[in-house]
């Protein structure tokens, strides 16, 4: 039909999030642009639920997902991943603040629900502080990421985690009432899920493959300020754990 459908969640910038005019902005959105016209498609974007979109992706209602998503050996059970993305985990505090995410016992930290630092990072965070006899996290789930944001420069919470590429727009956007947490950890690839043995990731690869040749996917993260996670050679189906 020409048209590529992928399901999106925003907003979470610098990926993927709405410009003053409501425009479809971000990384994702130029990278994933980029990669369609390579194929002589145009993109359908469909706005879903961060949650929703592997199962629309697996029930054939989408064709693609482009969420900075990261790919893990549990999605794969469910779908296919296209890997395009180098993300680590990043964590954000206010100024002049001494948080340590590896010894965060009994801090105020906020988290974009159903994401990965959601489900693995936190609770497994957690469970080292309990076991170790310290206090719980405190842990502050929010819907959208600019509410973990904001959570954090209004001392909600004492700290935020997130992919670095969302900590560190928001520490460059927060006019110095954000500052890192330490540094960036768990290096983690961002992936495409398709629907699982679909032949659309190999044809997202090679059109991939071709954007990083051409350096138009240097360019394009470069842009946004994420020429770190940048990636050499896309694989299906990249999970670390």
């Amino acid at each position: 039909a020409g048209t590529l459908t992928v399901g999106t969640y925003v907003p979470y910038p610098p990926n993927e999030f709405r410009n003053d005019k409501g425009e479809l902005i971000g990384f994702d959105v130029d990278l994933m642009n980029a990669v369609a016209t390579t194929l002589g498609l145009t993109v359908d974007y469909t706005e879903l639920a961060f949650a929703k979109i592997i199962p629309a992706v697996a029930g054939g209602e989408i064709d693609a997902g482009m969420s900075s998503m990261t790919d893990t050996k549990e999605r794969e059970k469910l779908v296919d991943f296209v890997t395009y993305f180098s993300a680590g985990t990043l964590w954000a505090q206010r100024p002049g603040s001494t948080i340590d995410p590896k010894n965060a016992c009994g801090k105020r930290v906020a988290v974009r629900a159903t994401t990965i630092h959601a489900k693995k990072e936190l609770p497994a965070a957690n469970k080292v502080c309990t076991d170790a006899g310290e206090k719980p996290l405190q842990i502050f789930e929010f819907i959208d990421q600019d509410a973990v944001t904001n959570a954090v420069i209004i001392g909600k919470v004492d700290a935020m985690t997130a992919d670095f590429p969302a900590t560190a727009h928001a520490i460059a956007q927060s006019d110095d009432k954000l500052e890192a947490a330490g540094s960036v950890f768990d290096a983690a690839p961002y992936g495409w899920p398709v629907k699982k043995g679909s032949p659309l990731g190999q044809s997202l690869l090679k059109a991939l493959e071709s954007v990083i040749k051409s350096g138009a996917y240097k360019q394009i993260a470069a842009k946004w300020g994420l020429s770190s996670g940048m990636i050499d050679k896309p694989v299906i189906n990249g999970a670390i754990s």
